[in-house]
């Protein structure tokens, strides 16, 4: 999920709507969603930079997945670096008024512009990337990235000696509290002791202060760091100090070979390919989305030099565990912080609970600032 941010100021308003009606500016198009000839017309709006190496880098890859696929059936766009929030309705607006016939807002703060925008335009498609509230013309997708988040927790744990893992979180929204969690349980299921010390920079792409969280953490002692960010700074403090880094979104590898573990990926192509062609063929039906390992949405990145055969191993059978249904990260006993039992023993936290999460477990070391 991604969270809504403050609103700049009125020369930025203005700079961002003219900026949009010069990207749409091409389009003349009705409400149809059609494009040249027949294609469905299909747009993609991005939080951040297609070239940030993370969350909307993966978004592009299954654009170009989608217009690989459906090329001669789809006319695509996309628009980088929409701000979230009241800004991003104008770029809604103009996509859906030229005729765009399928949207996708790839970032949580973008929901109420979309619900907003749907209402207008109910021959249009939404399709709302980690969004919780659905209308007939707007749907959601997201995915268990918990799953991968508990597995690359197993590599964090496994190579910590000190027992001491840092992580560079991003907002105190349930899907980045739940991966913290998911993680320190994986963590803990190989190495019963560790703990998880937890830096916010209030940031998705903010290399410096990413950088500066990833420091203060090198600094407590933590020998392996993780991160829910979208640019690779957490790794390259890693790898500058010797330690290991678990990533995330992508294969990150390149920036920190040395320090470089595994992280939790995205495969978002077939789900928009998918869904392309039920808006083609006249089948789409506004839905929520969750995808999981089981079926491709998410996944692990390869892993690094120094994880050794024998956690390679102990992943895959985890990983297996999970995809057959046998495993469940959150499943109890489970307690938070304070020794608490958030999820009882035999008992496995629903789906509801777990995009609900307002709690650190067991072992995480920080606190969850009020919004």
């Amino acid at each position: 999920m991604k969270k809504i941010l403050r609103l700049g100021s009125l020369i930025a308003i203005v700079a961002l709507i003219a900026g949009v009606l010069a990207a749409c500016s091409s389009s003349d198009s009705d409400d149809s969603g059609g494009g040249d000839g027949d294609k469905l017309k299909v747009a993609f709006v991005y939080i951040g930079p297609v070239g940030d190496a993370g969350w909307t880098k993966k978004h592009d890859d299954g654009r170009q997945a989608l217009e690989d696929e459906l090329g001669d059936e789809v006319e695509v766009t996309y628009l980088e670096n929409v701000p979230e929030g009241a800004k991003s309705e104008a770029t809604f607006e103009k996509l859906a008024r030229d005729g765009y016939g399928l949207i996708f807002g790839t970032s949580f703060g973008y929901g109420d512009a979309m619900l907003k925008v749907a209402k207008k335009y109910p021959d249009v498609k939404f399709e709302w990337a980690t969004g919780f509230k659905t209308a007939d013309n707007l749907g959601t997708y997201f995915g268990a990235a918990e799953e991968a988040r508990y597995l690359s927790g197993i590599a964090a744990g496994a190579a910590s000696t000190s027992g001491k893992i840092g992580y560079v979180a991003a907002f105190p929204i349930p899907e980045v509290l739940r991966g913290i969690n998911a993680f320190t349980l994986g963590a803990q299921s190989v190495n019963p002791n560790a703990t998880v010390q937890v830096v916010w920079t209030s940031t998705w792409f903010g290399p410096a202060k990413e950088k500066a969280a990833a420091e203060s953490l090198r600094d407590a002692g933590v020998d392996v760091l993780s991160q829910h960010q979208d640019s690779p700074a957490t790794g390259e403090v890693a790898e500058e100090a010797g330690l290991k880094w678990v990533g995330y979104n992508d294969d990150l590898e390149r920036f920190a070979p040395q320090a470089w573990l595994t992280g939790a990926v995205w495969d978002w192509g077939p789900f928009y390919i998918a869904t392309a062609r039920s808006v083609i063929d006249g089948t789409w039906k506004s839905d929520q989305y969750y995808g999981t390992i089981a079926d491709g949405l998410v996944g692990l990145a390869p892993f690094g030099p120094s994880v050794s055969q024998a956690t390679k191993d102990q992943i895959a059978a985890k990983q297996a565990a999970i995809v057959d249904g046998s495993f469940k990260p959150f499943t109890g006993p489970i307690e938070d912080q304070n020794g608490n039992v958030v999820v009882p023993a035999g008992q496995t936290a629903s789906l509801v609970d777990l995009l609900g999460t307002d709690y650190f477990v067991k072992g995480v070391i920080g606190e969850i600032p009020e919004d």
